[in-house]
């Protein structure tokens, strides 16, 4: 996750893009939970069938 936080805090990611880093169900390959997407961006992560 610092690597996330690092990326995101000197803007090298956008928060769209830290999205493609979460572990979900249709992404099982993801670094980061939504939890820790939370952590770094300050959002809370929703999938696309909850937006």
């Amino acid at each position: 996750m610092q690597f996330w936080q690092i990326a995101f805090m000197y803007k090298w990611v956008t928060a769209a893009q830290l999205r493609l880093a979460v572990k979900t169900d249709a992404n099982p390959f993801g670094e980061i939970t939504p939890k820790q997407y939370k952590e770094i961006t300050g959002q809370d992560f929703e999938t696309q069938a909850e937006a």
